[in-house]
């Protein structure tokens, strides 16, 4: 595949900004740095951080398993998909294929980039309708979104389903593994050699308990990844959650642990819904989360309100009719959640 067609023109002539930080990056104690009109007086922070992040994509690069020009850092995951959107997409011309129900947020990026909209819903599986989407893709069709583990259904995709989509989508395919790391599939950053168009989308959000700081991820070819490079802010990952994301890398163990427990109470969760008589059908899940239908979403999403327990009322989803999402919390909140839903009528 050659990725310079799939590029919007002029960014492909567009000559990216280069920073202070781009030009000089040698920071010995020696220098004296008087070429970023930054303020002088040490705070510990009044140094720009650094534009390309080389420290924490290392340390990245090895728990992915791939190679540091292979990373693309955002400021949060939407950042990264609206730098998608506007490295590939022609506003008023180019389209892109969404599964519904899915992440809100890839329309809403559409929207706002003047990029039609094709919806493929999904089957009554929650998986996509390959026929379907390879009917209605063409030659503008330039990207397809699969969420896998999908929000808000929080099944994954057949890996054979995906496969195929990745050999016979024509422009490029985009694999939002956001929650991928409660999964028991493997993440599909392992098979990027075999598929060019493929760019797989993750997050330190959820399994590495780091929502505040809003870190996002590509992980791609190196020459997406370039195209990426040239496009984004020069300074869009700030040095507070550089250091904050170096910080909880170094504690893996931690990370692993919670996301066991998780995966653990997901099965208490699951298991204990089955009691719970309102409930109509508990769906699988391989997320931190669960979709469950009750027998009136809008009834009881306020009961839950009424005793302080936020969930979401994904009622209005298609495919959702009276569906709740329920987070999997700490042991004790699960076991509140649980407590409250039999006290329902």
């Amino acid at each position: 595949m050659n990725i310079n067609s799939l590029v919007r023109p002029n960014i492909i002539q567009l000559k990216p900004y280069a920073s202070a930080r781009d030009e000089f990056k040698d920071f010995k104690k020696s220098m004296t740095f008087l070429d970023a009109n930054e303020n002088p007086f040490e705070t510990g922070l009044n140094r720009y951080p650094d534009p390309q992040q080389s420290a924490l994509k290392i340390r990245l690069s090895s728990i992915k398993d791939c190679n540091a020009n292979q990373l693309l850092l955002g400021n949060g995951s939407d950042e990264v998909l609206d730098l998608i959107f506007r490295a590939f997409c022609e506003p008023g011309k180019d389209k892109v294929i969404l599964l519904p129900p899915t992440y809100g947020m890839y329309e809403v990026l559409a929207n706002l980039n003047n990029i039609e909209t094709i919806k493929i819903p999904l089957n009554t599986d929650f998986q996509p309708n390959v026929s379907d989407i390879l009917k209605a893709s063409n030659s503008n069709c330039k990207i397809l979104f699969l969420c896998s583990p999908n929000n808000p259904t929080a099944n994954s995709f057949g890996a054979e389903v995906i496969e195929e989509l990745l050999l016979k989508f024509k422009g490029i395919v985009v694999i939002d593994e956001a929650y991928i790391d409660f999964s028991e599939q493997e993440s599909w950053s392992s098979r990027l050699t075999e598929f060019p168009n493929l760019i797989i989308i993750q997050t330190l959000s959820k399994a590495f308990g780091l929502a505040g700081i809003r870190l996002g991820i590509a992980i791609a070819s190196p020459e997406f990844i370039s195209i990426l490079n040239r496009i984004k802010p020069p300074y869009n990952i700030n040095q507070l959650t550089q250091q904050s994301a170096l910080n909880k890398l170094e504690n893996l163990e931690l990370v692993t642990n919670q996301i066991e427990l998780i995966k653990n109470e997901r099965i208490r969760v699951l298991s204990a819904l089955q009691n719970i008589d309102f409930v109509r059908r508990r769906y699988s899940s391989d997320a931190n989360f669960i979709l469950v239908q009750v027998d009136d979403a809008n009834k009881r999403y306020q009961q839950l309100i009424d005793k302080e327990i936020v969930v979401r009322n994904r009622t209005k989803e298609q495919g959702c009719n009276n569906c709740l999402r329920f987070t999997i919390g700490t042991p004790e909140e699960n076991t509140k959640l649980l407590t409250v839903l039999k006290s329902l009528t």
